[in-house]
Order: C-alpha cells, then sequence, then structure tokens
C-alpha cells in the first residue's frame, strides 16, 4: 500500500507541474534559435517586460497579430554581446493578421546593418529605406484593405554584404 501512496504522490507532482507548461501560451524568444514565434502582445511584453494589459494596449489593433522575428549571428552578436556591427547583421518581421481578431493586415520586414553613413555607405542598396541610424528597410511589403503595396524593395534583396 505504501509503494502506492508513493506512486500516486509522485504522479500528482508531475501532473502539478506538467499541466501549467501545458496550458501556458505558446510563443516567445528563442535566443539559442535566433527567433521569435508569438504575438504582438507576447513580442511587446517579454521584450519591454510588462503585463498583458499594458502590452495588449501598446500594441493596439496589432496585439493579436502572429509575429515571426529571425535574425542572424552578426545581429545577435552585436545587439545581445557587444561586438561590433557589420554587413552580415540582418534581421526579419513577418506579421501576419489575416484572420478574425486580428488586424486584418500582413506585413514582410527585411532589414541589414548598413552604418552610419546610410545612403552612402558601401552596404546600401537601392531601393531601400533608411531606419534607427544605420540600418536599411532592403524589403518591406503587405497587405492592408485587400491593397498590396510595397514600401521598399531593394536590389540585390538578399541577406549579406555587397
Amino acid at each position: 500500500m505504501k509503494g502506492v501512496r508513493t506512486l500516486s504522490v509522485v504522479f500528482l507532482l508531475a501532473l502539478a507541474l506538467i499541466v501549467p507548461l501545458a496550458m501556458a501560451k505558446p510563443g516567445g524568444f528563442n535566443y539559442k534559435a535566433r527567433v521569435f514565434v508569438g504575438t504582438g502582445e507576447q513580442w511587446y511584453s517579454q521584450k519591454y517586460s510588462v503585463n498583458h494589459t499594458v502590452a495588449e494596449a501598446a500594441m493596439g489593433n496589432y496585439s493579436h497579430d502572429k509575429l515571426v522575428m529571425k535574425w542572424s549571428k552578426g545581429w545577435d552578436d552585436a545587439r545581445f554581446k557587444n561586438e561590433s556591427w557589420g554587413p552580415d547583421a540582418w534581421e526579419t518581421n513577418e506579421w501576419n493578421g489575416m484572420f478574425p481578431g486580428g488586424s486584418g493586415e500582413t506585413w514582410h520586414y527585411k532589414i541589414i546593418w548598413v552604418g552610419t553613413d546610410l545612403e552612402q555607405s558601401d552596404y546600401w542598396r537601392e531601393g531601400g529605406l533608411p531606419i534607427w541610424g544605420e540600418f536599411e528597410v532592403i524589403m518591406s511589403h503587405g497587405t492592408t484593405g485587400g491593397i498590396h503595396s510595397w514600401e521598399a524593395h531593394a536590389i540585390p534583396n538578399g541577406f549579406g554584404g555587397p
């Protein structure tokens, strides 16, 4: 009988640990894989360490949109490990709100580091847009209200140096 009781206690403890994990909202930053998969609200909440209510208010209509962010080792090293920025630093953002409860928009961005010279940089690509003082949006396109539009489409549009 003591063995059955011990087994029951172990089972209940395991269940108490597993159930909250299974019920937790999936998504968020995976720094080892250099990716974020979640919603706009989850991104804001995790990035700024705020609660759901604050994050949802800050993100507004985009709060429930699905967001996938990916970044290179060069971006990771410069952003999080205080190493120098270089042409191998890039990141992408893919927003999808094309579902009930979403914003009704979808957007895809590609961003590269070009340095503070921006348009005069050897890494600048024709057709892009400057952002954040030393980066270039090499691709920005999306759909809003059923209309697809391009904001930036640099040539070449891939990642890596010139």
